[in-house]
C-alpha cells in the first residue's frame, strides 16, 4: 500500500521546503506541483488547452504509479477552496490511495502576505521554479490570486480525516516537517536516497 501526504496552501507559504523537509526525513518520494507544470509548460506552451491537458495527465499517471508499485509520495498543491472542483479533485486523491489500503494526510499551511511576499524571491524558489524567475510577474500573480481566490479553508472547516493546518509563518520548514510527523504518527521508510531524492547515487549527493 501507498500513502500521500499532500501539502497544500498560497502561493510561496513554503509548501516545497515542508515537503522537502518531509521527504527527507521519511525518505517518501516527492511531486510538486511545478513538476508537471513546467514540463507540459516546454511541451505546450503556458496555460493552453494542451498545457492543461497534458499537465493532469502527468500526475494522474504518476499518483497510479505509485498506488501500483506501493511508493510513498508527497505532493505539493494550491487549492482554491471556493472552487468545489478543487476538492472533488482533492477527495478523489484521498479515494484513490485509501482504496489500495493506504493513507492519505492532508497538510494545510497558512502565512501573512509579508511573508509569503518575501518567500517569493527566495533564492531556493528561484532556483527550483523556473517560472517563478520572473518575480514582477511571480508578485504579481500572488498578489492577484490571493485576492480573486479562497486559498486557505474556513478556521473550522477539516475536509479530511487527517487533516492538519498550520501556520508557518513564523516555523522553520524542519519544524513544521517534525509536527507533521509526530501529530500523524508517521514513521520513515527503509530507503537508500537515490531511490526517493533525485540527484542521490548510492546514499550520497
Amino acid at each position: 500500500m501507498a500513502n500521500l501526504i499532500v501539502v497544500c496552501g498560497p502561493q510561496a507559504v513554503g509548501k516545497m521546503t515542508v515537503a522537502e523537509s518531509l521527504r527527507d526525513k521519511l525518505k517518501y518520494n516527492m511531486m510538486m506541483n511545478h513538476d508537471s507544470i513546467e514540463v507540459s509548460d516546454r511541451i505546450f506552451g503556458f496555460a493552453t488547452p494542451a498545457q492543461r491537458e497534458f499537465n493532469g495527465v502527468f500526475r494522474e499517471k504518476a499518483f497510479n504509479i505509485a498506488v501500483k508499485h506501493n511508493v510513498d509520495m508527497i505532493f505539493t498543491y494550491v487549492a482554491a477552496f471556493d472552487h468545489p472542483e478543487e476538492i472533488d479533485y482533492l477527495k478523489s486523491l484521498e479515494r484513490k490511495f485509501r482504496r489500495k489500503g493506504g493513507h492519505f494526510y492532508f497538510v494545510e499551511l497558512s502565512a501573512d502576505l509579508k511573508t509569503r511576499l518575501a518567500r517569493n524571491e527566495s533564492p531556493h524558489r528561484m532556483a527550483m521554479k523556473v517560472s517563478k524567475r520572473d518575480v514582477a510577474w511571480s508578485r504579481d500573480n500572488l498578489l492577484r490570486d490571493t485576492e480573486r481566490y479562497q486559498l486557505n479553508t474556513e478556521p473550522d472547516v477539516f475536509l479530511f480525516k487527517h487533516h492538519l493546518k498550520i501556520d508557518n509563518t513564523d516555523l522553520t520548514p524542519e519544524e513544521v516537517a517534525d509536527k507533521v510527523i509526530r501529530v500523524f504518527g508517521l514513521t520513515a521508510n527503509e530507503k537508500e536516497e537515490h531511490e526517493y531524492r533525485y540527484g542521490a547515487e548510492k546514499g550520497t549527493l
